[in-house]
C-alpha cells in the first residue's frame, strides 16, 4: 500500500471546517424554495421555522464542541465521537447510516446541479424532450430536461468530483474556495437587488422593501398546491407547518462537514468547535434576515408563483443565481464526497466489521478504496435519477446522527466521570437532551413512517454488529452508566440481611481440583454446566475461582495468566460468571481468605460449590481429608451455604435431557436450600421432565401422617409440586433385620476396619510421644461408641437412598456437619459410605437464613 501513501496536509479552522459546514449548509433550497415558504408560512411562522431548526442544529453544534475538545480525535468525526461515547455498535451502526446519507445526498447535490444547468442552458441537452399536454391539457410546447441528459451529465460531474477528491486534501481545499467564492457573490447580489429594487412595477409582485408587504405576508397562508408548488384549489398537496420543516430543514444540515474531515485537521479541538458554529451561526443569522427581507420584497402571489424570485431581484443580472445554485450543489457534493470516504475509512480503521476490512488505510494516506465505493453509490443513485422516495431518509440520517452526538454528551455530562474534561466550557447536558429531543421531534414532523424505517435499518445494523462484529472496549459512557448504577445499587442494598424474596445464589464455584486436569483445561468441564443450573433463567452471577500454591511475589503472573485461561474457559461455556485466582502458600490458606473477602457488601457469595473428592483414597491422597473438612468448616464458620457434588462426570449437559425423579432426602432444616435448588433445576430443559420427591424422618409410625401433612402444606404454600415420603426410624431398622443394605454392607465393613486401624496408629503414635491423641496436627478427642453410631445412620441412610431413588436423575441429601475434635479422616469414611454406589449426588448445607419465604 505503499504507493497510496501521501504528503500528510492538515488543514486550519478557516479552510477545514468553516468553509466547509458553509459549502454544506447553504444549498439550492435558499435559492428556489426559501421566498416560497415565507410566503407560505408568513413571516412570523418562519421566523419560527428558522429557529426551530437552527436551534436544533446549533444545540448540535454545541454538544459536538463539548465532545470534540475532551481528548485528542481521530478521523471519523461524528461515528470517532458517538462510538466513544455509546459504544462500538451504537457507533458503527449511526455512523453507517451517516456515510449512506452522505454518499445519497452528494448525489442529490449534483442531480440539482445538473437540472438547474439544463433548465438554464437547454441547448446543453443531449436527449431533449417536449412537453405538449399537462393533466390532458394541451399547452405551448415546453423544454424540459430529459432523465438521460440528468444521468449523462451526473456521471460526468460525479467523475470530475472524484479526481478532486483523490488529489487529496491540499487539491480540496485550493478548489473549495472556487466554489464558495461566487456562491457568496450571488448571496450578496440577492442583499443587493434586494435593496435595489423599485416599486413602479407593482404588478409583478415586487414591491420593494414595503411595510405594506411586510403587514401583508406577517400571517400564514397554509393552502393546497399543485407538485410544482403553485396554489391550485384543486391541487393533490397540502402544506402545513410540519411539511415545511421536512421542505427546510435540508437547508440547515452540513454541520459534520468540518468533524467528518477530523483525521486532516491540525488542531481539532479548536478547529471544530469555532468552525462548526461560526458556520452553523452565520447561516442562520443569514436566514432569518432573508425571512425579514423576502417577506418584505414581493406580494404573497409573487412569493408562492415565482420559484425563482432570487433571480428575478438579483443585481445586476439574475444568471449569476444560476451560477450560485450549480456552484453551491457542487461544492456540497465535494464535501459529500470528501467526508463520506473518511468515514467509512475510519469505521473499517477500527476493525469492529471484518466486512470493511478493505477500506482500511494508513495514518496520513488517503482513503482511495472507500472514496471510490462512494463514488459508485453516488453514480448507482445518479443513474436512477428519482430519488424522491429515497430523499427524506437522507434527512432521517442526518437527524439520526445529531441525535446520536446530543445523546453523546448528554450521557457523558450527566456521568461526569473524571475523564470528562472537555477544553468547551459553554455546554450542559440539559442542552444536550434538549437537541436530541428536537432531533426526535423533527424526524416525526417530517415523516414518521420514514423515520420507522431509518430507526429500522440503524437496528438491523446494530444487531448486525452485534452478531458479527468483534468486540471493542473503548470505555463509552454506557460502560460509566453500568460501573456507577452497580456502585448504586450496591450502596441501597446496604449491609443488612437480604429478603428471601430477593435471595439470589451467588456461587463461589471453587475450581481447584482433587488431582491433576489435562494441561490447558482451568476447571472440570462439567463445573460450568451445573453453576447455570443454579440461575433462573440464566439470570445470576458466579464467581469461579482457583488457588495456585506459592509465593505472591513469584507466581504474580502465573496468577494473571491462569485467570486469564479461566476467564476464557467461562465465556466459551456461555456462563455469566468472573473469574479469580488466589495465590497461596497452601490450599486451606488460599481458602480462607477467600472466604473471608470475596465480594462486596451483600454482592458476596453465598453458596460455595466443589467436587466431591472421589479419588482421594484410591490415589492415596492423604491430605485431601484435612483440607476438605477444613474448607466444610470455614463455609459453616462464614456462614455459607455448601453444595457438594459427587458424580459430576456424569453431570448433563444442555442437551442431555433426563428423566425420573429429583429426590430429596430432607434430613436438617437449611431454610430451605435444598427446595429452591431442585426448582432450579426443572427450569432447565435437560431437567424439565423430571418430578420431584421430598424424603422426610420421622420417630414413629404414628408420627407420619401427620408429619406428612404438615410438609404438604408448607410445600403447597411455597408454590412447589412435589410428592412426599414418610420414612419412620423403625424402617430403617427393618431395612437392617431385612440385609435391604447388602450393597452397602462391604463398605461398612471396611470403613470399620480402616477407622480401627487409624485409631490403633493414633493411639500408638500418642503413647510413644506421651501426648494425647493427634490428628491433622492438633488435638482430637474420639467416642468409639459415637464413631460406630455415625457408621450405623450413615448406612442407614445410604441404603435408603438406594432402596428409594436408584433410578433417580439427581439425589440431593443433607451435608452432616463435622463432628468437633473428630479427626478429618473418620469423617471422610463417613461420607464415602454416605454416596457408596449412588451415581449422582448433591450433598446440601444451607446456613442460618430463609431462602424461600411463604409470603407474597
Amino acid at each position: 500500500m505503499d504507493f497510496l501513501k501521501t504528503n500528510e496536509v492538515k488543514s486550519g479552522t478557516l479552510m477545514g471546517v468553516f468553509i466547509p459546514c458553509l459549502q454544506n449548509i447553504l444549498g439550492i433550497i435558499y435559492y428556489i424554495r426559501f421566498s416560497w415558504i415565507v410566503g407560505m408560512a408568513g413571516i412570523g411562522e418562519s421566523l419560527v421555522l428558522v429557529a426551530f431548526c437552527g436551534l436544533c442544529t446549533f444545540l448540535t453544534s454545541i454538544s459536538l464542541s463539548a465532545i470534540a475538545t475532551n481528548g485528542a480525535m481521530k478521523g471519523g468525526g461524528p461515528y470517532y465521537l458517538i462510538g466513544r461515547a455509546l459504544g462500538p455498535e451504537v457507533g458503527v451502526s449511526i455512523g453507517l447510516c451517516f456515510f449512506l446519507g452522505n454518499a445519497v445526498a452528494g448525489a442529490l447535490y449534483v442531480l440539482g446541479a445538473v437540472e438547474t444547468f439544463l433548465n438554464a442552458v437547454p441547448a446543453a441537452g443531449i436527449f431533449r424532450e417536449t412537453v405538449t399536454k399537462v393533466n390532458g391539457t394541451t399547452v405551448e410546447p415546453i423544454q424540459s430536461p430529459s432523465s438521460h441528459d440528468l444521468q449523462v451529465y451526473g456521471i460526468i460531474v460525479t467523475i470530475l468530483l472524484c479526481f478532486i477528491v483523490f488529489g487529496g486534501v491540499k487539491m480540496i481545499n485550493r478548489v473549495a474556495p472556487a466554489f464558495l467564492i461566487p456562491v457568496l457573490f450571488s448571496v450578496l447580489c440577492i442583499f443587493l437587488g434586494v435593496f435595489l429594487a423599485g416599486k413602479n412595477d407593482p404588478t409583478e409582485g415586487v414591491t420593494g422593501l414595503s411595510l405594506e408587504s411586510f403587514k401583508e405576508n406577517w400571517s400564514s397562508d397554509y393552502q393546497m398546491t399543485n407538485s410544482a408548488g403553485i396554489p391550485d384549489p384543486l391541487g393533490k398537496v397540502y402544506w402545513n407547518f410540519n411539511a415545511l420543516v421536512g421542505l427546510f430543514f435540508p437547508a440547515v444540515t452540513g454541520i459534520m462537514a468540518g468533524s467528518n474531515r477530523s483525521a486532516s485537521l491540525k488542531d481539532t479541538q479548536r478547529s471544530i468547535p469555532i468552525g462548526t458554529l461560526a458556520a452553523t451561526l452565520t447561516t442562520t443569522v443569514m436566514y432569518l434576515v432573508s425571512v425579514l427581507l423576502f417577506g418584505a420584497l414581493a406580494t404573497r402571489k409573487k412569493l408562492l408563483t415565482d420559484r425563482l424570485l432570487t433571480a428575478t431581484v438579483a443585481w445586476p443580472f439574475p444568471a449569476i443565481i444560476y451560477v450560485g445554485i450549480i456552484l453551491s450543489t457542487l461544492g456540497a457534493a465535494l464535501q459529500s464526497l470528501t467526508g463520506a470516504p473518511r468515514l467509512l475509512a475510519a469505521i473499517a480503521n477500527d476493525d469492529i466489521l471484518p466486512i470493511l476490512n478493505y477500506f482500511k488505510v494508513a495514518d496520513g494516506s488517503e482513503p482511495y478504496f472507500a472514496t471510490l465505493f462512494t463514488a459508485f453509490l453516488c453514480i448507482g443513485c445518479v443513474i436512477i435519477g428519482n430519488l424522491d422516495l429515497i430523499t427524506p431518509t437522507v434527512t432521517m440520517f442526518f437527524l439520526l446522527c445529531y441525535a446520536g452526538v446530543n445523546l453523546s454528551c448528554f450521557l457523558l455530562d450527566l456521568l461526569d466521570a473524571p475523564s470528562w474534561r472537555p477544553r468547551w466550557r459553554f455546554h450542559h447536558w440539559s442542552l444536550s437532551l434538549l437537541g436530541a429531543s428536537l432531533c426526535v421531534v423533527i424526524m416525526f414532523l417530517i415523516s414518521w413512517s420514514f423515520t420507522i424505517v431509518s430507526l429500522a435499518l440503524a437496528s438491523l445494523i446494530y444487531y448486525y454488529v452485534c452478531l458479527r462484529g468483534k468486540a471493542g472496549d473503548w470505555g463509552d459512557g454506557f460502560k460509566s452508566a453500568y460501573f456507577q448504577l452497580a456502585l448504586r445499587s450496591l450502596r441501597s442494598l446496604g449491609a443488612s440481611q437480604v429478603h428471601p424474596k430477593n435471595w439470589y445464589p451467588i456461587p463461589l464455584i471453587f475450581c481447584r481440583p482433587w488431582g491433576k486436569l489435562p494441561e490447558n483445561v482451568p476447571c472440570h468441564p462439567k463445573l460450568a454446566d451445573f453453576a447455570n443450573c443454579m440461575k433462573k433463567k440464566g439470570r445470576g452471577m458466579s464467581i469461579f475461582v482457583s488457588i495456585l500454591d506459592g509465593d505472591y511475589h513469584e507466581r504474580v503472573e502465573d496468577g494473571k495468566a491462569a485467570c486469564k485461561q479461566l476467564a476464557t474457559y467461562i465465556d466459551y461455556k456461555r456462563c455469566e460468571g468472573v473469574a479469580e485466582i488466589v495465590v497461596a502458600p497452601t490450599m486451606s490458606e488460599g481458602f480462607r481468605g477467600i472466604v473471608q473477602t470475596m465480594g462486596l457488601g451483600n454482592l458476596k457469595p453465598n453458596i460455595v460449590v466443589m467436587r466431591y473428592p472421589e479419588i482421594w483414597r484410591r490415589e492415596n491422597l492423604i491430605e485431601i481429608p484435612a483440607t476438605f473438612v477444613g474448607i466444610i468448616n470455614d463455609c459453616i464458620d462464614a456462614n455459607k451455604a455448601v453444595v457438594i457434588v459427587k458424580g459430576l462426570d456424569e453431570w448433563p449437559n444442555e442437551f442431555q435431557r433426563q428423566y425420573g425423579t429429583i429426590d430429596l432426602y430432607w434430613i436438617v432444616r437449611d431454610g430451605g436450600l435444598m427446595l429452591l435448588l431442585s426448582q432450579l433445576l426443572l427450569t432447565k430443559e435437560s431437567f424439565e421432565s423430571c418430578k420431584i420427591q421430598v424424603f422426610c424422618i420421622a420417630e414413629e409410625d404414628s408420627d407420619a401422617e401427620g408429619l406428612k401433612a404438615d410438609v404438604k402444606k408448607f410445600l403447597y404454600d411455597l408454590r412447589m409440586q412435589a410428592e412426599v415420603i414418610v420414612i419412620t426410624i423403625k424402617s430403617w431398622d427393618t431395612q437392617v433385620e431385612g440385609g435391604q443394605q447388602d450393597e452397602s454392607m462391604e463398605a461398612f465393613t471396611a470403613a470399620q476396619g480402616r477407622i480401627a486401624s487409624y485409631l490403633s496408629e493414633m493411639k500408638e503414635t500418642a503413647e510413644s510421644r506421651g501426648t494425647t491423641l493427634m490428628a491433622d496436627g492438633k488435638p482430637v478427642s474420639v467416642n468409639e461408641q459415637q464413631v460406630e453410631k455415625f457408621l450405623n445412620t450413615t448406612l442407614k441412610l445410604n441404603s435408603t437412598i438406594l432402596r428409594y431413588s436408584r433410578m433417580a436423575a439427581v439425589v440431593l441429601v443433607s451435608l452432616p456437619p463435622p463432628p468437633v475434635n473428630h479427626p478429618a479422616y473418620f469423617y471422610m469414611e463417613y461420607l464415602d459410605l454416605l454416596v457408596e454406589n449412588v451415581p449422582r449426588l448433591l450433598i446440601v448445607r444451607g446456613y442460618r437464613r430463609d431462602v424461600v419465604t411463604l409470603f407474597t
